[in-house]
């Protein structure tokens, strides 16, 4: 079962992120242009220029129905071997709840750093009495993913639910602009498109950010579904933080508010403040 096939309501609230990019508006260009990186932060030697870096951490305060429902954390752990390939390890994770039901999940990715597509993506899963772990072997030169010793067919360039939110960031969607993608590793949660509705700058604990506001939706139901109502806004600099997320869930309101950043490596938190 994936992660978007999920009811409880705490996960939902673990969704918001670990799921972020798997979108689609009501209306579709006919011919809108792929998720590729738009004016990129920096590259490191033999890697794809991206605007985040191994050490980032940002933390979040997440309310649901306006009820505290605890911190969650995105961080870029570092870069590792799979299978002979150089990747991102990326990690999201979700401490809380509310009375008598609590929540501790953590989704692991780990990210190409050549291509940016998936190669791993684990979803560990503890939510009141649910728990679960899921291991996706991801492999995009075969166009393939195994789930146990189960094989299904993917998709060119696959992203998965933690690697797509850093694929949007990498996008920078402007205002007016709408990009359809295909690459969520599960065919059958595709298409996936993004709108950027407009500018707006937001306060957060973190700070105030000048924000492109995004629209996201899946064809699918969810957090992020068609009727769901949910905007992401990204900060206007070069890191294009996703500082927070609204959403209507089960005739709830979900809410994720950027708390804290500590910079990866080769970010200050000066350089962090300059770039806005």
């Amino acid at each position: 079962m994936s992660a978007f096939d999920r009811k409880p309501v705490q996960g939902a609230v673990a969704l918001a992120f670990a799921a972020s990019a798997v979108f689609a508006p009501a209306r579709l260009f006919a011919q809108a242009p792929m998720l590729s990186a738009s004016a990129p932060v920096a590259s490191v030697s033999g890697r794809a220029a991206v605007p985040y870096a191994v050490g980032e951490e940002l933390t979040y305060r997440a309310t649901f129905g306006g009820i505290p429902a605890g911190t969650a954390r995105m961080r870029v752990e570092g870069v590792e071997a799979i299978r002979g390939r150089q990747a991102y390890h990326v990690v999201f994770t979700i401490d809380g709840g509310v009375p008598f039901f609590r929540v501790h999940d953590r989704y692991d990715s780990w990210i190409d750093v050549q291509t940016l597509a998936s190669l791993r993506h684990r979803q560990q899963i503890s939510e009141g009495r649910y728990k679960r772990t899921t291991t996706y072997e991801i492999y995009p030169e075969r166009g393939t993913y195994e789930e146990g010793d189960s094989v299904h067919a993917s998709v060119a360039h696959p992203l998965d639910d933690g690697s797509f939110i850093y694929a949007v960031r990498s996008a920078g969607i402007r205002v007016g602009e709408t990009r359809r993608d295909d690459r969520y590793f599960r065919p059958d949660r595709n298409p996936v498109v993004l709108t950027g509705l407009r500018q707006e700058a937001v306060r957060v604990d973190a700070g105030v950010f000048p924000a492109t506001v995004v629209r996201p939706s899946i064809k699918a139901n969810g957090i992020f579904s068609e009727n769901g109502e949910a905007q992401i806004w990204f900060s206007d600099d070069a890191r294009r933080y996703p500082v927070l997320v609204k959403s209507k869930f089960a005739k709830f309101s979900l809410t994720l508010s950027l708390k804290s950043v500590v910079a990866g490596e080769g970010m200050t938190p000066a350089t962090v403040a300059n770039a806005r």
